[in-house]
């Protein structure tokens, strides 16, 4: 296969990702984003097991995230099996059954005709203003399910093809290696994001803004839309809240701590007076926290370096003494030596730790 060297930058990305000190969901938007270097899709979604055995999806910013919590309806998961083969919410039975890269026709089990006059098409796909898709289930090399990527296009886009197919199935050992869970530490985060909403004490949402709600959507992914009425997680939390101002004892604050693909999620619960004074309201602080990681590898691609640059940076910031950051690298201790001075005159810094000021500085 003939790789065009924009391609080829994004597949040693990819590669690079998968021999990282950190693995797991959160650097799907990352790994996004080199996948449209190296396939084209309109959006993109990755479906993986979530906490307490409920599934996870990560949407791509587009009508797509808009339509999906429409996809988590029961009766548009009814009408999907009817005309899919596995679709994401039978998961375990991808991980038993597909193997590969699997385009539309092999998704489905009914003719495209019947597919579109379905609800779960008319509800989902079509205002979404997809039609085609390429789904890869990934696994451990034990055989256990990472998760599934599912890539789509729009109507007016050409059917994936052999050529899409090939670069899937070239890429799945580094894309599961990629997104397999791996070891979090929870200190080795940083805020990306806060914002308020408001509530009444029974869990009616009272006041918000695009801010909130767009973290919200985040935390309780597809399960999530503006409405109402709070997710049940959180109006548990607000009848702790209640206990406590009723006089039971709680050792701190209540909290509700979430985390998923887009990070993790606090959310800190807080009496306060309503508005119009009749009663009570509740303020509800959510807070995103990422992964540093997260947080570098965009900034790291932004600056355009070498390959070589690129990754010798990454180590760098890690941590990584330079013997250990070229016996990885599988370079000589001189060309480290070469590459970090390299990277210092580019970005103008001295050390290591101007270094990591220089890309952990505030955008």
């Amino acid at each position: 296969m003939s790789l065009s060297r924009v391609q080829q930058q994004a597949l040693a990305r990819v590669q690079h990702m998968a021999c990282l000190d950190f693995n797991g969901p959160q650097l799907i938007e990352a790994l996004f984003h080199e996948l449209h270097h190296l396939i084209f899709f309109d959006t993109g979604g990755y479906f993986y097991p979530g906490s307490e055995g409920a599934m996870g999806a990560y949407i791509e910013p587009s009508l797509a995230r808009d339509m999906m919590h429409i996809y988590f309806d029961p009766e548009i998961m009814a009408s999907e099996r009817k005309v899919i083969r596995r679709s994401a919410h039978d998961f375990a039975a991808a991980v038993r059954g597909d193997h590969g890269p699997q385009m539309m026709e092999q998704l489905i089990t009914v003719p495209i005709a019947e597919l579109m006059r379905s609800d779960f098409y008319n509800l989902t796909l079509r205002p979404a203003e997809l039609l085609d898709c390429l789904s890869l289930v990934l696994r451990t090399p034990q055989g256990a399910g990472v998760g599934a990527i599912k890539l789509y296009r729009g109507t007016q886009a050409p059917r994936f093809g052999p050529e899409e197919v090939a670069m899937m199935a070239q890429l799945e050992p580094w894309l599961a290696r990629v997104l397999q869970l791996g070891e979090a530490d929870a200190k080795d985060t940083v805020v990306h994001d806060s914002a308020m909403l408001v509530a009444s004490p029974q869990g009616q949402l009272l006041w918000t803004s695009p801010e909130a709600d767009r973290l919200m959507a985040l935390a309780f992914e597809p399960r999530w839309y503006r409405r109402s009425e709070l997710p049940p997680a959180l109006q548990a939390l607000l009848r702790r809240l209640e206990y406590a101002r009723q006089g039971a004892s709680l050792p701190e604050p209540p909290q509700l701590d979430l985390h998923n693909a887009s990070g993790t999620f606090s959310l800190r619960a807080t009496l306060m007076e309503a508005v119009a004074g009749e009663g009570r309201a509740v303020g509800i602080a959510i807070t995103q926290r990422v992964p540093r990681v997260a947080k570098l590898l965009p900034t790291l691609r932004a600056l355009g370096l070498p390959q070589r640059q690129h990754e010798l940076a990454y180590w760098l910031v890690r941590g990584l003494p330079e013997e250990q950051i070229a016996t990885r690298m599988g370079i000589s201790a001189n060309t480290a030596t070469y590459h970090r001075r390299q990277v210092y005159i580019r970005l103008g810094v001295q050390n290591r730790q101007e270094l990591q000021a220089f890309l952990f500085a505030p955008q």
